[in-house]
């Protein structure tokens, strides 16, 4: 069997109106790009027809993939299963908005063609890359987290949150097996243990649209975010992740 070049994972919960254009966007890139790719969409428990409108796209576009978890188990939760299953050499994912247009995964599979075991997205590295922002509510909270990670968990990175990343498939089967945070928060913590295990992390600035109907409330999510970092700190004291090895190579410094 052989395996392809890259794997593009796109978690997806309630998607069915918009996970049609978002596939037709990979797909195009893949074929137009030339690229030996897989697509896997893995739907969160959906209460819509997300798993049948992949299905049926599936149908016509041999490239995609589809799985399913048995119930909603969180952002989190479908990137690791996404990330594992893969097959690809350089396995990534991104948001089912494709905030971020999946054309922008060239830049992050260079940085790895470079010498990255992971190469992250950044919405800050280079601002005006941004072809639509946030409201400034969004933009306040997502800086104060940002800054809280860099203080408590020492993450010196622009921007952690950005959905769009990729890693080697031995960086990815490593980190995402030492996952423990399943919702929003898991971030931080990829990030986290991927510093710890020694990997050479890439920041790279992409092009950012912010979309109108995300569904993430940065109150109440913003609060289990929080909580879910000093989980991070006691699993790093318990040992869960492995030896502190600190190595980071970013394209800019974060600002």
């Amino acid at each position: 069997m052989q395996f392809p070049n890259y794997s593009i994972v796109i978690p997806a919960f309630n998607e069915a109106g918009r996970i049609p254009a978002t596939l037709k966007s990979v797909v195009d890139c893949v074929r137009r790009q030339g690229w030996s790719a897989e697509v896997l969409v893995v739907d969160d428990g959906s209460t819509d027809q997300t798993a049948q409108v992949v299905r049926a796209f599936a149908a016509g576009a041999p490239e995609v993939r589809l799985l399913q978890n048995s119930g909603n188990k969180g952002k989190g939760f479908s990137v690791r299963s996404g990330m594992l299953q893969a097959l690809g050499e350089v396995v990534m994912f991104t948001d089912a908005d494709l905030s971020a247009p999946i054309e922008e995964a060239e830049r992050l599979f260079a940085a790895i063609a470079a010498g990255a075991d992971i190469a992250i997205g950044s919405r800050w590295l280079e601002s005006g890359r941004q072809t639509h922002r946030q409201p400034f509510y969004r933009q306040f909270f997502g800086r104060c987290f940002n800054a809280v990670t860099r203080l408590v968990m020492g993450l010196k990175f622009a921007d952690t949150q950005c959905g769009f990343k990729a890693f080697t498939r031995g960086a990815a089967q490593t980190v995402f097996q030492l996952q423990t945070i399943l919702r929003w928060g898991f971030d931080p913590e990829i990030l986290f243990i991927a510093l710890k295990r020694g990997y050479r992390i890439e920041e790279v600035p992409v092009s950012w649209a912010h979309d109108e109907r995300t569904r993430m409330s940065y109150l109440k999510d913003g609060i289990k975010m929080l909580e879910e970092i000093a989980i991070i700190r006691w699993n790093a004291l318990l040992g869960r992740y492995g030896k502190q090895i600190e190595h980071i190579h970013r394209t800019g410094m974060a600002k």
